[in-house]
Order: C-alpha cells, then structure tokens, then sequence
C-alpha cells in the first residue's frame, strides 16, 4: 500500500492515493570525510547499501486557524482547539506505547497551519537503501499510524 520515492537523501512515502504521507529520512551513519558527505551517499544510494533504520516525518496536526484570511467565531476556534488536543492525545499514547521517548516537533515547511512530528525508527535487520526494501520494513507502523486516525 505504501510507496516510497527517492527525493535527493530521503525518500517520499506515498499512500495509496498517491498522496505524500510523510518522509523516511535515512541514517547513513557515521559519513568520513565530511567534506565528501554528498558523494559518499550518492554512492551508498546507488549501491544499496544496508542501514539500520532513520527516522519517519509524518504531519502531526493541523489547526485550521492559522491562514491570513480567516474570520470566524468562538465556538469555531473551540471546536478546533478541542480537535487538536484529542489528536494530541493519541500521539502521545502512541508514542508512549512504542516507547518513542525522542521525537522531534516542527513546523510543516509547506503549511503554517501545521505541525509534523518525527520520530527514529529502527530496521528488524540491516535494509539496503531501495524504495521496497524501506517500504517492506516501515509499512507496520505506517499501517499503524493509519489505524489509529493519525495519518
């Protein structure tokens, strides 16, 4: 159900409607010479190197309050704020659940209105650097973030 695309360094996951869902961010590892970083991931990307994991960026929430035009009343904002906080609430019972104690909490480079959350993730076994193999070992939890209403 899941597809991943090589974006540069990271990869892309799609869903099923071919819609970006979030981003793996591989870990490359300790990179030497780090005047070389570029090339030498090039080249990992290109030979399938095996890594044993990175980290998934997925949006976390959305406010629906924060565009230049809006105009709207009290009971509007309520409703939002309310809808922020329940989903709040199931982030961090997935992350507790999944002992996620690092994550990371950004604003969406792409939508003011948006928080996304990332957080590591650690292969079963070392996974070449290919779109399916990546996939194959992140689709659980990205089928689980979906169950539970968070993608």
């Amino acid at each position: 159900m899941w597809k991943l695309d090589l974006d540069e360094e990271y990869f892309r996951i799609y869903d099923a409607k071919k819609m970006i869902a979030g981003y793996f961010d591989p870990d490359y590892g300790d990179i030497f010479p780090k005047n070389k970083t570029d090339e030498i991931i090039s080249q990992m990307l290109k030979n399938h190197d095996k890594i044993s994991g990175g980290f998934i960026m997925v949006p976390m929430a959305k406010f629906g309050l924060f565009d230049t035009d809006l105009e709207t009343d009290i009971d509007t904002v309520e409703t939002q704020v309310a809808s922020v906080l329940d989903r709040l609430q199931k982030w961090k019972d997935f992350l507790s659940k999944n002992n996620l104690k690092i994550h990371f909490i950004r604003i969406s480079h792409t939508d003011q209105d948006m928080l996304t959350i990332t957080f590591p993730f650690k292969f079963t076994q070392p996974t070449p650097l290919d779109n399916k193999e990546i996939a194959k070992e992140i689709s659980p939890t990205l089928d689980l973030l979906q169950k539970l209403g968070l993608l």
